[in-house]
């Protein structure tokens, strides 16, 4: 069901990617850029229009003002001399500039704010006679400021020039400059904001849904019983829309999640109940199995053949008995059934459990690294019992005789107590550390077959073979067969491992609240149990 979830958070990313504020801030920026756009293209248009039009309206009063300057400045009928001064023509305004050029000589001058008139500097004469003089008006820059110029020939053989200053026009032209700028900058602010608020209000209905799929794919969809009850609301579910389209497609894609996850749990129920049934069945006639090769052994005399036979057939039965247990406790954890908690030595149950695989494996060393003080947890006695027995026996398993196997007990930084058990054998191959905890895994099913005597036939031998992984993916000995102690073929094979050791060990260690881990490389395999700090255990 680990699909499932990945398909959620797939179409949540294909959706709503890269997220409804992103969305929201990249329509706001597109807007804020069309606005800017059109304020632009508003403002240069209106700029250029205004410039055109007060050039215009300049070049009209610039003629007049040339007319004038021309008729009052004519020469007397009969006289050359005495001829009026330009500027004191009726109707000149302040700042308008007349010049006489005749046989290069330049006479300018303009009036001043207090109306009298100002001559002009050598530099600024040498630009009036640089005019052309066809009657076209220009701009151009005087130590007075900018000026509007029109040169032309007069009637009466000479040159005049007229100018009209340009600093109303700029003046006019700078505040419209401004009145754009700001009327822009407050009509995009307004805009925006009522943008914001309008798209954000368009944008909250794909908020909902990024949500629930939020919701939906931080759930633990991968085992267990799962409650898939949250959903997008009728609002934002109708098809009529774009966003109530995705909705619908959306509660329609939750609704088979769900019941795929309700036929998935039905499934697994109706597997742990048959197997709990099936264990709790086999225990009867297992138990008549064992108890009648006990009374033949003691009672009827048999051949050296037959008893190997016998042997085998009560090893096996055993064997098989172990694995109904196994299978008993499994459905016990997975049933939730309460822990007989008390306060539980780590280290005494240590010291006793490593003694007990020393009587059975004297052939491997055997260290303890224990703490001075003692370490106590909250929990089940017998339960955390078993937890060390199955790590010490799956490191027992799969190792070579001289291999050294190290247990420890410490209490880590935030209270929790850790135990470890180090090996430095062969490690675990790479590709089969992250299912080592998973139930009937192996990596190779040559390694779950135990030796068979001569006389079992094969099919026997087959019907035999464990189904251990999770205790049984050590890699192949450097010497030896895989699977088996070096020196000592089919050892592992021959303690009939089920493969559901490290899957007991797990449940145990979660029903404690605690978790465990493994770490292997060859040379080194370690697996760490952490149980929570005295009194955090779940209670009972």
């Amino acid at each position: 069901m680990a699909n499932l979830s990945g398909a959620v958070r797939t179409q949540r990313r294909s959706w709503l990617k890269p997220g409804t504020w992103h969305l929201r801030t990249r329509l706001v920026l597109v807007a804020m850029a069309l606005l800017v756009a059109i304020c632009a293209a508003i403002g240069l248009f209106s700029y250029a229009s205004m410039d055109s039009f007060l050039t215009r309206q300049l070049d009209d009063q610039l003629t007049g003002a040339a007319d004038r300057a021309r008729d009052f400045g004519r020469p007397p009928l009969g006289s050359a001399g005495n001829r009026p001064d330009p500027l004191e023509g009726r109707g000149q305004r302040v700042g308008t500039l007349v010049a006489r050029i005749q046989s290069g000589q330049v006479s300018a001058g303009f009036l001043a704010s207090d109306a009298t008139r100002k001559t002009l500097s050598a530099a600024d004469n040498q630009t009036l006679l640089e005019l052309r003089r066809d009657g076209v008006p220009v701009d151009r820059a005087l130590s007075t400021g900018d000026y509007r110029l029109v040169a032309a020939q007069t009637p009466y053989g000479e040159v005049m020039v007229t100018g009209l200053p340009l600093a109303e026009k700029q003046s006019t032209l700078t505040s419209l400059v401004w009145t754009i700028t700001i009327v822009s900058l407050g009509g995009l602010v307004l805009i925006g904001l009522a943008g914001t608020v309008l798209i954000r209000r368009t944008m909250k209905p794909l908020e909902q849904l990024s949500e629930v799929a939020t919701q939906v794919s931080r759930l633990p969809l991968n085992a267990g019983e799962v409650a898939l009850a949250v959903r997008v609301p009728p609002s934002n579910a109708h098809p009529g829309t774009e966003v109530g389209s995705v909705g619908n497609a959306l509660n329609q894609m939750l609704d088979n999640v769900s019941n795929a996850l309700e036929a998935r749990q039905e499934s697994e129920m109706k597997v742990r109940q048959f197997v709990a049934d099936a264990s709790h069945e086999l225990r009867t006639p297992l138990t008549a199995i064992r108890g009648y090769t006990e009374l033949m052994r003691m009672t009827e005399q048999f051949s050296p053949d037959g008893q190997r036979s016998l042997a085998r057939v009560q090893s096996q039965s055993e064997r098989m008995t172990a694995l109904v247990e196994d299978l008993l406790l499994l459905a016990r954890l997975d049933e939730g059934q309460p822990l007989k908690l008390s306060d539980v030595d780590l280290t005494q149950l240590v010291i006793e459990t490593v003694s007990d695989e020393k009587v059975m494996a004297p052939d491997r060393a055997w260290h303890l690294d224990l703490p001075e003080e003692p370490v106590s947890v909250r929990g089940d006695a017998s339960q955390l019992h078993q937890v060390l027995v199955n790590l010490l026996s799956n490191a027992r398993k799969h190792t070579s005789p001289g291999t050294t196997v190290t247990t420890g007990v410490m209490r880590s930084a935030d209270g929790s107590a850790v135990i470890t058990v180090t090996d430095d054998g062969a490690g675990i191959a790479p590709e089969f550390v992250d299912k080592v905890f998973a139930r009937f895994a192996r990596a190779d099913a040559s390694r779950a077959t135990p030796a068979r005597s001569p006389m079992a036939p094969a099919s026997a031998a087959a019907r035999g073979a464990g189904t251990d992984g999770a205790t049984d993916l050590r890699a192949a000995d450097s010497r030896g067969e895989p699977g088996t102690s070096q020196g000592e073929p089919g050892v592992a094979s021959e303690e009939g491992t089920s493969g559901l050791g490290l899957s007991i060990v797990q449940s145990i260690v979660e029903a404690h609240g605690g978790t465990v881990e493994v770490s292997s490389r060859p040379g080194r395999t370690e697996f760490a149990v952490r149980l929570p700090a005295q009194g955090a255990a779940p209670s009972s």
